[in-house]
């Protein structure tokens, strides 16, 4: 009998139930005690019964038959809770499952066990919302396993399933995947369908998944890729995607490192340690690099103010109502873009994604990568809201009841001044872009390609003071097969510890995946 889940990665489960060497129910049992068991607060809800008669039932001949499972609490399941990860949400059960989802139980043969945290409606690159409390890296607790695909970056790195889902509207998984030594892989938008009833603006989100290994990955796409009438944005199938990997020559590739991508400010030590990661891996694979200026502007403040509208219109008539049950965080941001969101404040932000396309444009004319960090350096403390000690605007904002109603009074005022001088919002964000940092540096790294639309993958590179960091590498649309090949490439040349070496299982296997799993990064 199985008494610690697997701890090698999801292809490599697979092939341990069709040669007999394990089953799909004894691997369920072990995943449900280490739900129980653990205290990273990966999970938010388990579905264990369903789980087993899953598992009872699972097909083999399937990608990732029998293979227990995590969906990310923001993607519904047709009989689970679908509250976003919400207080305001809290009753609310879905009716439908995503399409995504679907594919991935029906192509794929997945035992879902139930919702992995994420923050509330995926705003927030940490872990941490007022519903689930705080999720812990598997690393180190009381660390950041980043956002929004929380919950689900904790179970694969902490060793509970090895196998969850991801969504990344702006750095969603690979944020996560860099803090806790997963690959994440954000492919073209519209590779996977985001069907049905998803929103269309600000067009940046994407699905996928966090893995353990650069196959697991591909065989994702493998199962869940392609077109899908109910989302007009999906793209065609592209694949194979799992047996393309390594067939693509890298040698004479060009590329371009730029570890602040985007602006963002690095962390001591950080940009040297991605340096030396990025010069290992152009030589190993033959690729060259070039000296050239990749400077997008940072859109991450405009970004939000918009993609709010898309959480305004979920909440309906629950806004203002409910206010007191939402993350602070997110009450700031909905009042912040009620008051500087506008026809001047959009025409703005518009313009800045042009810049940015043309950038990107520009720069994929001359190379076929850019290498930059994925965050700005390891797991800070979980319970924080940013990456920055001291977050400055958004912090003083939310210290106290009083500051609180200062706020608030700022905006009324912001607001009345806004209706004489319409032009004042775009000056004002302009402004405290500068002057309070913590507004735009998370997610600075990784946003671009969500604007751009390009596909990009944070590969584990190595850690800084025991805790992971992630390499994130960009390609050109469409080219996420030879990125898969990128990362492949990494992952021969310096293999990763599939899950954290913090975590222990009750009892160590023999297969060669697992011993792989306590390698040295």
């Amino acid at each position: 009998m199985t008494d610690a889940p697997w701890t090698g990665d999801a292809c490599s489960l697979v092939d341990a139930f069709r040669s007999g060497d394990r089953t799909p129910v004894e691997e369920l049992e072990a995943t449900l005690a280490a739900i129980e068991a653990s205290d990273l607060n990966a999970f938010a809800f388990v579905d264990a019964e369903a789980a087993r008669r899953g598992a009872r039932s699972a097909d083999l001949t399937k990608p990732f038959g029998g293979v227990p499972t995590g969906i990310k609490e923001l993607e519904p399941v047709t009989g689970w809770p679908y509250t976003e990860a919400s207080n305001v949400f809290k009753d609310r059960i879905a009716t439908r499952t995503s399409h995504h989802i679907e594919r991935l139980l029906a192509r794929g043969g997945v035992v879902p066990v139930g919702s992995t945290t994420a923050s509330e409606f995926g705003g927030l690159n940490v872990s941490v919302s007022k519903r689930n409390g705080v999720t812990h890296n598997p690393w180190r607790h009381g660390r950041t396993v980043g956002g929004s695909s929380s919950g689900s970056s904790a179970a694969v790195a902490g060793g509970i399933v090895s196998l969850a889902t991801g969504g990344d509207g702006g750095g969603s998984i690979r944020i996560p995947a860099g803090y806790t030594g997963l690959l994440g892989m954000k492919g073209t938008f519209g590779r996977i369908p985001r069907s049905p009833h998803a929103y269309m603006r600000p067009n940046t989100v994407v699905v996928g998944n966090v893995a353990r290994s650069v196959r697991d990955a591909a065989r994702y796409f493998d199962v869940c890729a392609g077109p899908h009438p109910a989302d007009p944005g999906s793209l065609p199938e592209g694949g194979p995607w799992e047996a393309a990997l390594g067939t693509h020559d890298l040698r004479g590739r060009r590329v371009v490192v730029v570890p602040a991508l985007g602006g963002a400010t690095l962390d001591p030590g950080m940009e040297d340690h991605l340096r030396a990661r990025a010069s290992e891996l152009i030589d190993a694979t033959g690729m060259v690099q070039v000296d050239l200026r990749v400077e997008p502007p940072n859109l991450a403040l405009q970004w939000m103010m918009g993609n709010l509208a898309t959480l305004m219109a979920e909440l309906g008539d629950r806004w203002p109502r409910d206010a007191y049950e939402l993350t602070d965080e997110v009450t700031f941001g909905l009042r912040l873009s009620e008051t500087f969101y506008n026809l001047h404040t959009a025409a703005a932000a518009e313009q800045l994604r042009i810049q940015a396309n043309e950038v990107m444009a520009t720069t994929f004319e001359t190379v076929d990568f850019v290498i930059a960090a994925t965050n700005p350096g390891p797991a800070f403390a979980a319970d924080a809201v940013t990456s920055t000690p001291q977050s400055g605007l958004a912090d003083w904002a939310m210290t106290s009841k009083v500051a609180a109603w200062a706020f608030r009074g700022a905006m009324v005022g912001t607001r009345m001044a806004n209706a004489i001088a319409p032009k004042l919002p775009p000056a004002v964000l302009a402004a405290a872009s500068k002057r309070f940092p913590d507004l735009v540096n998370m997610g600075a790294l990784t946003i671009i390609a969500n604007i751009y639309g390009n596909p990009a993958v944070s590969i584990p590179a190595g850690t800084i003071d025991g805790l992971p960091v992630g390499m994130q590498v960009l390609a050109r649309h469409h080219a996420d097969a030879l990125l898969f090949d990128v990362a492949l490439a990494a992952e021969r040349h310096r293999p990763w510890p599939m899950v954290a070496h913090a975590f222990q299982p009750p009892r160590s296997t023999s297969n060669s995946a697992d011993r792989r799993a306590s390698a040295s990064s």
